[in-house]
C-alpha cells in the first residue's frame, strides 16, 4: 500500500459546515420529565442539543413504588434515554455527571466514566436534574431508611421487604420475628400512601400461603407523618377517604408524629421506640446539588428561584425546570409533580426556540393543573381536579388508563397492562427477586 502525502491548502468551508457552526448549543442536564420535554420541544429548532444524565434511562416515577413492592420489573417503567437520538437528529446523549457550572464563560464541567473530565460550552443551559430524598438535617438516617427516587432505591426497598419475610420465617425468636414483620414508612404524601397500601396487599394476598411458620397477613405496617393529616395536597374529604381505605387494608396511620431517630433497630417517634427491620423514608425531598453550582438564590429545599420564563435572572440563557425549580402562581407554589415538570420543560424548549429565531419570549409560564391522583391499593384511587373530587373503583380505572398511556414506550404500555391484568386476576407479583448485590447493601 502506498501512502501519498499532500500539502493541505486552505479551502472555503462548505455551506453545510457553516450551517452546523451557526447552530446554537443547548445543554440539558437531566433526563427526567422536564429534560426530555425540553429536548422534544426543540426538535425543529436550529440547535445542537446535548442531553446529559448520569443514568442511561428515563424512569416513569409515578410507578416506581410498584417496582419497590414487586408488582413490576424495573425495565417495565424505564426506557433508554439514548433512544431519543434515533427519533431526533439534533440531539445527542452523554452519560456523564456534572461537576461544575460557570455561567460567566458559559461552560459545564462533566465527568464521563472511562473517559474522564470534559468541558462543554453552551449557548443555552437547561437544568432539570430533579430531586433527592431529604432527611431534614439527619443524613445519618439514610443508611437505615432508604428513599424512593431511582431504580436502585426501588430494588433496595424490594430486597428489604422480601428479605424481612424470609428472616421472620427463619427465626424462632418471637420478638425478632415481630420486628422483621413490622414495616415503618415515614411520610404520608402520595408516595408513602401508595407504598404502604401496596405492601399491605403484598403481605395479605400475594404472600398469603407462601410460608409455613409465619402469616404475612399479620404484619404491622405503620405510616407516620408529622402533619395533621395524610395527603395534605388533596382536600380534607379525599384525605379522610384515603385514610379509611388504608385502615381497611390494615395500615396503621399516625399523624402529628415526628420521627426523632432511625437506626438498625427501628425508629423512635414521639418518644416511643418502634422496633422494625424495614424503615422506608417517604417524607421529604431536596434539589439536586447541581443547583448550588449556579450560585443562585434557593429555597429551603435547595430549589432555584426562577423568573416568569423559568430562567435565572443573574445567569443569561440559563433555565431551571421541573422539581429543581420553585415558583409561585396565584400566591401558591407550583407543585413538584410530573405534569408540572413536563409543562415547564416544554415551555423552556419553546422559549429557547423563539430566542434562536430572534423572536420575543411570549407569555410567561403558567401551570395548568389537570388534576392530582393517588391510588390506595387495588380498586381504589382518589382524584381532585378543580372542583371535581372523586374516589373509588371508577377513579381507579381512570388512574390505570392514564398511567398506561403516559408510559414512555409502546412496549412499556403493553408489558405493564399485561402484568397488571395478571396480578389483578391472580393476586401474584412476578418480580419477587432478591438480588445478591441489593441484599448485601441492604443488610
Amino acid at each position: 500500500m502506498t501512502t501519498v502525502l499532500t500539502e493541505s491548502l486552505p479551502q472555503e468551508e462548505p455551506p453545510a459546515t457553516k450551517a452546523v457552526l451557526d447552530k446554537k448549543r443547548v445543554l440539558i442536564v437531566g433526563g427526567g420529565f422536564a429534560g426530555i420535554a425540553a429536548a422534544r420541544a426543540l426538535k425543529r429548532a436550529n440547535v445542537e442539543i446535548t442531553l446529559i444524565d448520569r443514568r442511561n434511562h428515563h424512569i416513569f416515577q409515578p410507578l416506581l413504588y410498584q417496582v419497590a413492592t414487586a408488582v413490576l420489573a424495573p425495565s417495565e417503567i424505564a426506557a433508554p434515554i439514548r433512544q431519543l437520538e434515533a427519533k431526533q437528529k439534533n440531539l445527542s446523549v452523554l452519560l456523564a455527571e456534572v461537576k461544575g457550572i460557570n455561567s460567566g464563560t458559559r461552560t459545564v464541567d462533566v465527568y464521563c466514566p472511562g473517559i474522564g473530565s470534559l468541558k462543554l460550552e453552551y449557548d443555552f443551559l437547561v437544568i432539570a436534574a430533579g430531586m433527592h430524598p431529604s432527611y431534614f438535617g439527619h443524613d445519618e438516617f439514610a443508611r437505615f431508611a432508604p428513599g424512593l427516587k431511582s431504580l436502585n432505591d426501588a430494588e433496595t426497598i424490594r430486597t428489604r421487604i422480601l428479605s424481612a419475610f424470609e428472616l421472620a420465617e427463619s427465626t424462632d425468636d418471637e420478638k425478632e420475628r415481630a420486628r422483621q414483620m413490622t414495616f415503618v414508612l415515614v411520610g404520608a404524601g402520595p408516595t408513602g400512601v401508595e407504598l404502604a397500601a401496596s405492601i399491605a396487599q403484598l403481605a395479605s394476598v400475594t404472600l398469603r400461603n407462601n410460608f409455613r411458620k409465619i402469616d404475612p397477613a399479620k404484619s404491622r405496617i405503620l405510616l407516620l407523618d408529622g402533619g395533621a393529616r395524610i395527603l395534605p395536597t388533596f382536600s380534607e374529604s379525599l384525605s379522610r377517604k384515603a385514610a379509611r381505605r388504608l385502615s381497611k387494608l390494615g395500615v396503621e396511620v399516625s399523624t402529628g408524629v415526628k420521627v426523632e431517630k432511625v437506626d438498625d433497630q427501628g425508629v423512635i417517634a414521639a418518644g416511643n421506640r418502634i422496633p422494625s427491620a424495614t424503615v422506608l423514608w417517604t417524607a421529604g425531598v431536596s434539589a439536586s446539588p447541581v443547583i448550588k453550582m449556579l450560585g443562585t438564590k434557593m429555597d429551603r429545599a435547595g430549589r432555584a428561584f426562577v423568573g416568569a420564563f423559568m430562567d435565572i435572572p443573574e445567569a443569561p440563557n440559563v433555565f431551571v425546570a421541573g422539581d429543581a425549580a420553585t415558583m409561585t402562581q396565584d400566591g401558591n407554589p407550583v407543585p413538584g409533580v410530573a405534569q408540572a415538570a413536563i409543562q415547564q420543560g416544554r415551555f423552556v424548549g419553546h422559549v429557547i426556540a423563539n430566542r434562536v429565531r430572534g423572536r420575543k419570549d411570549g407569555r410567561p409560564f403558567r401551570y395548568r393543573n389537570k388534576g392530582n391522583m393517588a391510588v390506595v391499593g387495588k380498586n381504589f384511587a382518589i382524584l381532585e381536579s378543580g372542583h371535581l373530587r372523586s374516589s373509588g373503583f371508577l377513579t381507579w380505572l381512570v388512574w390505570a388508563a392514564l398511567h398506561i398511556l403516559s408510559l414512555p414506550q409502546l412496549q412499556n404500555r403493553f408489558r405493564v397492562q399485561t402484568q397488571w391484568l395478571w396480578s389483578y386476576l391472580s393476586g401474584q407479583r412476578s418480580s419477587r427477586l432478591i438480588s445478591e448485590g441489593s441484599r448485601s447493601s441492604a443488610s
